[in-house]
């Protein structure tokens, strides 16, 4: 679930990305199938392999601090190579996640939306691995096609799926 703009800088860049399962159990099984030495997610696990098989946050705030000391940069330097493309997460409580393959309608919705957002944004739909959820991620250039993409795909999810989306009322004050 790593934001599109880490993708588009990398590409600039001419490094090679790998896109997995969430959870760094997958991303170690990617780094040692492609023989890579590096990898991580968004959840901030960053792997290492020259220092072992798990992440390792202080490891990698260290790493990145002596390059950046190398580099004469400051930390805000450094991040201005990535464009952090509007994100939205929606969780949407349903009773029958297991149907997700299956959802017609939803997937009919998730191919509009990445047919409307085409290279400049992506599309995430997945089932919770632990909980009664289906997660809906969205990237897109602003931050209104996020939403409206989101609202939409979760609605179609909720119906599809036995949810029921959160109201206003149901909100925390």
């Amino acid at each position: 679930m790593t934001n599109l703009g880490f993708r588009q800088a990398m590409a600039a860049a001419g490094i090679e990305v790998r896109w997995t399962d969430v959870g760094d159990r997958y991303v170690l099984e990617e780094m040692r199938r492609g023989g890579y030495v590096l990898g991580g997610e968004q959840s901030g696990h960053v792997i290492n392999l020259r220092h072992g098989p798990s992440g390792d946050g202080l490891a990698a705030a260290l790493h990145l601090l002596e390059a950046i000391a190398a580099r004469g940069e400051t930390l805000a330097e450094a991040g201005a190579v990535m464009r952090r493309l509007p994100q939205r997460l929606v969780n949407v409580p349903v009773e029958r996640k297991g149907d997700l393959p299956g959802a017609t309608a939803l997937w009919d919705a998730v191919r509009d939306a990445e047919a409307a957002l085409g290279e400049d944004g992506r599309v995430v739909v997945r089932a919770s691995g632990t909980e009664p959820l289906v997660r809906v991620m969205i990237e897109a250039p602003t931050a209104d096609e996020c939403d409206r993409w989101c609202a939409t795909i979760a609605e179609v999810a909720a119906r599809e799926l036995g949810g029921r989306l959160a109201s206003s009322a149901d909100a925390p004050a």
